[in-house]
C-alpha cells in the first residue's frame, strides 16, 4: 500500500508543470511522509456548490496547475461534445496565489482544444466574469477564485453559456471528462493564441450597473467600504462614482488585493472579527452605512449604526430590505431564494402579488428560476440585475442598498426603521445559524447519520410538525444532502456546506407583531427561542 502510494506520487511528480509544487511533493516523498501523501492522493477534488475549491498544494486533492489543467481539459472536452466546438470561453481570476497561473493554463488548454479563449485583463470581481459570458456570447466561462475561503485556498468556478454556474448533470459529465484525462502530456497547451481582453468589457459592466438604480433617486448616503483584501475596490468605486454617490471612505488596511489577507483570520465579512477595522473606520467618520465585499466581490455585507455602535445586518435582513425596496419601485418578475434563506421573502412577494420560488442552496439554482427578477441567499449573496449578471453580485447589491439608505435618509429614517416596519407588516422573522467547522469530514457524516437515525421530535419545546430528508427530494426540489424540520412558528435546515468543511444549521423563528411597541418583546422571544433551538439541535446532532 505504501509502495503504491509513493509510486502514484512519483507519477504525479513526473508531469507536474509547476516548480513550486514539484519541490513540495519531492520533499514529501523524500521524507517518506506517507500520512500527508495519503491525504493528498486519497482521491480527487470534486465539483461542489461552486466548482472546484481546495487548499493549494501538490497532488490530486489539492488545488494546483496539474489539477487545473485536467479540469480545463475536461471542460473543453465536454463543450466540444455539446456542439460548442470553436466557441468562446471567457476566463476571469482574482488576486489569490496562483490565480493568474490557473487562468493562463485554462486559456492554453481551451486554445489547444480548438475553442477560443479570452482572459479578463487583470484580477476583477467575479460578477464581471459572469456578465462577460453573456455580453460576449461565450459558450462557457471560468472564474479562478476561492471567494471568501482562507488564504491557503483557491478554486475554479465554471459557468455555462447562459451565464449561470454548472448544475447536474453537467457537473458529473465534466467530471467524467476530467477523469478520462490520462496524462497531462495528452493535453495540448500552446504558448499563445488566446485573447487578453481590454477594459471594454469592464466598461460595459459598469454601464449596466446604472440600470439597477431608479432614475432621479436620492444618492446622498455616505458609506465606509472594505474590499476585504480582495479585488472589489476599483470596480465598486467606479460604479459609485458613475451613480453619483458620495465617494466611499475606504478601510485602507484592507483596500488593496493581498493574497495573504493579513488583517483577517478568514476573509469573510460573516466571520467574527473580519469587520472590526470597518467598524473602527465608521466610528471615526460616522457614515450612514458600512458596505463590505468578500474578496471576489460577489457578496455584499452591510452594517448599520445600532444605538451607540455598529452591527452587521444578517443576510436575511438585507435580503428583505432589497426586496421591499424593489417592490416599492414597482418591479415585476419572480422573487427567488434558496431553502436556507428566510421565509420572509415569500411573504413579501405574496403580498405584492409577485411570483415566488424556492430553490436548493447556491446561486447556480437561484439563477435558473424562470422570469427571475430578484434572488438572494442568506450568505450575503444578492442578484438584483439578473439580465446583466445571472449570479450574485456584490457591486450592484451595494449600489441598491445605498440607494435605499439614501431614500430613507431623505425621509429622516434608517435601514433599521424599515426593518421594524417590515416586521410589523409580515411578522418578525429572526434567523440564526449553528455552524461547525471541522478538520475531519467524518464528523459531519456522523452528525447527519445521528439525526437521521434518531430524529428529534421537539426543539426548544416546539413540536416538529414535519421532518423531511431532502436526499429524497420534494415535489418542488431535486434531491440534496439535507434535513428540514418544520415547527410551529419555526424552521430548521441542516446540511453539509458545499464549499467549506462545515456543518451548517439554519434556524428561523417567526413571531407575530401587532404594533411597533411590541417589537422589543418579540425580539426577546425570538432570541430566546433561537438560543434554545440551537442548544437542542446541537445535542441531537452530537455536535
Amino acid at each position: 500500500m505504501q509502495d503504491e502510494l509513493i509510486a502514484r506520487a512519483r507519477t504525479w511528480l513526473a508531469e507536474d508543470p509547476d516548480t513550486e509544487t514539484r519541490e513540495e511533493l519531492a520533499g514529501l516523498i523524500d521524507a517518506g511522509d506517507t500520512a500527508e501523501l495519503a491525504a493528498r492522493f486519497s482521491g480527487t477534488l470534486q465539483f461542489g456548490t461552486a466548482g472546484l475549491r481546495g487548499e493549494l498544494g501538490a497532488g490530486p486533492m489539492r488545488m494546483n496547475r496539474s489539477v487545473v489543467i485536467r479540469a480545463a481539459a475536461g471542460l473543453a472536452a465536454y463543450l466540444n461534445k455539446q456542439g460548442s466546438a470553436g466557441g468562446l470561453v471567457v476566463i476571469g481570476y482574482d488576486a489569490r496565489h496562483k490565480s493568474a497561473d490557473f487562468a493562463r493554463d485554462t486559456a492554453a488548454v481551451m486554445t489547444g482544444a480548438g475553442l477560443r479563449a479570452a482572459v479578463l485583463p487583470r484580477p476583477l470581481p467575479t460578477p464581471v466574469l459572469a456578465f462577460a459570458i453573456r455580453h460576449l456570447g461565450a459558450v462557457a466561462g471560468v472564474e479562478v477564485t476561492a471567494s471568501h475561503n482562507p488564504p491557503r485556498d483557491n478554486g475554479y468556478k465554471v459557468y455555462l453559456g447562459d451565464g449561470s454556474q454548472i448544475v447536474p448533470p453537467a457537473d458529473a459529465e465534466i467530471a467524467a471528462e476530467i477523469d478520462a484525462v490520462r496524462s497531462l502530456a495528452d493535453v495540448p497547451r500552446p504558448d499563445g493564441g488566446w485573447e487578453t481582453l481590454d477594459d471594454s468589457v469592464l466598461g460595459a459592466y459598469l454601464a449596466r450597473t446604472d440600470a439597477v438604480l431608479a432614475d432621479g433617486s436620492a444618492r446622498t448616503a455616505r458609506t465606509v467600504y472594505t474590499a476585504m483584501h480582495g479585488v472589489g475596490k476599483d470596480t465598486l468605486l467606479a460604479a459609485f462614482a458613475r451613480a453619483g454617490f458620495p465617494e466611499p471612505v475606504l478601510v485602507a488596511e484592507q483596500a488593496e488585493p493581498d493574497p495573504e489577507f493579513p488583517t483577517v483570520a478568514f476573509p469573510n465579512p460573516e466571520e467574527p472579527g473580519a469587520m472590526d477595522l470597518a467598524f473602527a473606520r465608521a466610528r471615526e467618520t460616522d457614515p450612514d452605512l458600512i458596505v463590505a465585499n468578500d474578496p471576489d466581490a460577489d457578496r455584499c455585507a452591510v452594517a448599520v449604526k445600532d444605538g451607540a455602535d455598529w452591527r452587521m445586518l444578517r443576510g436575511d435582513e438585507v435580503g428583505a430590505l432589497l426586496a421591499t425596496h424593489l417592490v416599492r419601485r414597482g418591479v415585476q418578475g419572480t422573487f427567488a431564494e434558496s431553502i436556507v434563506s428566510s421565509s420572509l421573502l415569500g411573504r413579501i412577494a405574496e403580498k405584492a402579488g409577485l411570483p415566488y420560488e424556492e430553490t436548493l442552496t447556491g446561486f447556480k439554482w437561484i439563477a435558473r428560476v424562470d422570469g427571475l427578477r430578484y434572488g438572494y441567499e442568506e450568505a450575503l449573496g444578492y442578484c438584483v440585475d439578473p439580465e446583466g449578471v445571472r449570479d450574485k453580485d456584490g457591486i450592484t447589491a451595494a449600489l441598491l442598498i445605498t440607494e435605499l439608505a439614501s431614500q430613507l435618509k431623505e425621509e429622516g429614517r434608517t435601514l433599521l426603521d424599515l426593518l421594524d416596519d417590515i416586521a410589523v407588516e409580515h411578522g418578525l422573522h429572526a434567523t440564526d445559524q449553528l455552524s461547525v467547522r471541522v478538520e475531519d469530514l467524518s464528523v459531519i457524516a456522523r452528525a447527519m447519520e445521528q439525526l437521521r437515525e434518531q430524529p428529534p421530535t421537539t426543539l426548544a419545546g416546539l413540536a416538529i410538525t414535519k421532518a423531511e430528508d431532502l436526499t429524497r427530494g420534494t415535489d418542488r426540489l431535486p434531491p440534496t444532502d439535507g434535513l428540514r424540520y418544520t415547527l410551529d412558528g419555526a424552521r430548521v435546515i441542516v446540511r453539509p456546506s458545499g464549499t467549506e468543511p462545515k456543518l451548517k444549521c439554519y434556524l428561523e423563528v417567526v413571531v407575530p407583531v401587532a404594533a411597533h411597541a411590541d417589537l422589543p418583546e418579540a425580539r426577546a422571544t425570538a432570541t430566546d427561542l433561537l438560543a434554545k433551538i440551537k442548544q437542542d439541535l446541537s445535542a441531537a446532532a452530537g455536535i
